[in-house]
């Protein structure tokens, strides 16, 4: 009559067999003992492991701290490797004394004189490159009546060192005016279009003008 109390305070410390030799007691109440002892042993089991696993980590920093607590060991550097010694020339014998080492740098000092000398000769002798160039003048006349023979007479009795004249024909221009292209090849170092074109235009009866149509080094 008492109730679940007054049976556990019979069961305390008993396991659940001890507790089922107790007669009469319905069956719900032995599922609830049951069922209280069963939680118990798992709280019972809970802490223990708990206590474990704290042990454990306590243990894992203890041997952390004792790592820490050591002195690092010193790494010691490899001793630099000596230098190679480089190897002294081996002193010449006496035999390899050149006795005669004068008169040989006098036959080469006159074999390069001769050898040099050979060479001006060479550059003496080569004749110099004359540069030349081949023109091309339009000369203009001042009218159609203008003597186109008079006007090239006149243009090829211009005479300078240098200057060689070549070939030469009438064009026309426009409203029956022709004019006078001529070629001419010339001196560089002694002829300039600017002295052709003062000699030309000198003329003054025949020539209006005159322009370089073609200009080629040769």
């Amino acid at each position: 009559n008492h109730g679940v109390p007054a049976l556990l305070g019979i069961t305390e410390g008993r396991s659940f067999a001890m507790a089922t030799c107790v007669p009469d007691l319905p069956a719900a109440l032995l599922k609830q003992i049951a069922e209280a002892e069963i939680r118990y042993y798992d709280y019972r089991r809970s802490v223990a492991e708990g206590w474990e696993k704290k042990r454990a980590q306590q243990a894992a920093e203890a041997k952390k701290q004792e790592k820490k607590a050591e002195p690092v060991a010193e790494v010691k550097k490899p001793a630099p490797a000596p230098a190679p010694v480089a190897p002294t020339p081996a002193k010449k014998e006496e035999d390899d004394i050149d006795l005669f080492g004068d008169d040989d740098d006098e036959e080469t000092k006159a074999a390069m004189e001769a050898k040099k000398k050979e060479l001006e000769g060479k550059k003496k002798a080569k004749p110099a490159v004359i540069a030349k160039s081949s023109i091309v003048l339009d000369v203009k006349p001042w009218e159609a009546e203008t003597d186109l023979k008079a006007l090239e007479a006149a243009v090829r009795a211009i005479e300078m060192e240098g200057l060689l004249w070549g070939a030469s024909k009438f064009l026309p221009v426009a409203y029956g005016v022709k004019k006078l292209q001529i070629n001419a090849v010339i001196v560089d170092d002694l002829v300039s279009t600017d002295d052709l074109e003062e000699k030309i235009t000198a003329f003054e009866d025949y020539v209006q003008s005159m322009d370089i149509a073609a200009f080629n080094k040769i």
